[in-house]
Formats: structure tokens, sequence, C-alpha cells
């Protein structure tokens, strides 16, 4: 990836997650200031080299004034693994995380919000998927200029199996009845996601967009 053009005061999540983990580092590296909300018991684990806000992600009470002077907000807490039976806690941990970011990304002035959501329509995930919708919707209701990525599965360490549907997902983009969901629903890689969320931090849009799996993939790969 080039030199970002400006560094960017980001305010990051679910910054011991899958993503988070990952992110933060290479924001460090690439010479961004990044502040790491975390709960008491996960301090330890925030990567080095960002400041530390101790607070509870779905309390914005918590953390908002220390959000003010960010330029950049980016949301990543929920629930590990998501699976279709996990419903009860997406509608307890990724909805109200979610809402508690939009209301202090609002009322701190943050510039740009980054909020990972998740490909749809889709036929399994409808818990995920919806309550995912309804933050994308609370989003746009609360007036937030934002960048919303929209991957399906993210292969990476631990989140390998997928792969055994590469063969699978080949045959259907080959067939036009077919080829608009699996391009949709496709998978994207670790790096791929990384990639792109990087790029959308460094380029902040003027109005909302919205990043599907196949421009995921597209930044992943030109930016690499």
């Amino acid at each position: 990836m080039t030199t970002p053009v400006k560094t960017r005061r980001v305010f990051v999540t679910g910054a011991t997650g899958y993503l988070g983990a990952r992110l933060i580092p290479l924001l460090l590296e690439r010479g961004h200031q990044v502040t790491a909300l975390a709960r008491p018991e996960s301090v330890r684990k925030v990567p080095t080299g960002c400041q530390i806000v101790v607070g509870n992600p779905l309390e914005s009470g918590t953390f908002v004034e220390q959000v003010r002077g960010a330029d950049t907000f980016v949301q990543l807490v929920g629930v590990p693994k998501p699976a279709p039976w996990k419903g009860p806690q997406f509608r307890a941990i990724d909805g109200p995380s979610a809402m508690a970011a939009i209301r202090t990304a609002r009322e701190a002035g943050v510039r740009h919000m980054v909020y990972v959501s998740v490909a749809h329509p889709a036929p399994i995930m409808r818990d995920y998927i919806a309550v995912r919708s309804e933050c994308e919707a609370a989003i746009t209701a609360a007036g937030l200029v934002a960048t919303i990525l929209r991957p399906w599965y993210i292969l990476g360490p631990g989140h390998w199996w997928p792969l055994a549907l590469q063969p699978v997902y080949r045959l259907m983009e080959q067939l036009p009845g077919t080829r608009a969901a699996a391009l949709r629903l496709g998978l994207v890689t670790i790096q791929e996601m990384l990639i792109a969320m990087t790029w959308a931090i460094e380029q902040p849009p003027s109005g909302s967009r919205v990043i599907e799996v196949p421009e995921i993939r597209q930044l992943g790969r030109s930016h690499a």
C-alpha cells in the first residue's frame, strides 16, 4: 500500500477482536494515531502502541468524551464466530454496541464512521443480517458519513474451513442464475479485508458508501 496522504486520528472499538487486533498494528505502522476502547479485563490484550480508553462499548457515556477529536470511528464490536444459533447474542451485543457507537460518533462530531456489516440478502444468518441491517439504517438516520463494508466470510487463521467450498463458488460464478449471489456472498481473506478497511480510513468519502465483497477483493489486490 502507498504511504497515507494524511495522518488520521482513529478510535477503534473491538480492539482485541479478530479484525481489531490486526487492524490497529497496521494503522500504527502507517503513521496513524489510534485510540482503542477496551473493557478493564481486556486492556492487556490491546495491541501495543495505541492509547487505551477503558470503558463499556454498550454504554456510550463511558467513552464519548475520549472520542472527541477523532476524525474516524471504527466499530468492530461483535460476537466472535457468528453462527445462525447466536441470534440472542447478536441482539445483546452487536446491536447495542453499534447503537452506542453511533450515538457517540454523532455527539462527538466524528467526520467518518467505518462499520463492518455483512453481505445480504442471504438464505442463512437471518438474525445476524437483521441486526447489522438495523445498524446500517441507524447510521443513515443519524446523518453520519460512513463507510459500510459488507463481507460474508473472512478467511484467516482459525477460519479456513470455507476453502472447501471454493469449487462450488467457482461453479456458481459461472452460471447466470447464481453468479450475482456467488459474488455478493463470496469469500474474502483477512488481508483483503484489512487493506480495504485501511483504504477506507485513509480515503474518507464525502458521502456514505457501501463496499461489497467484489470491491473488498479488488481493493485488497490493487493495494497489496
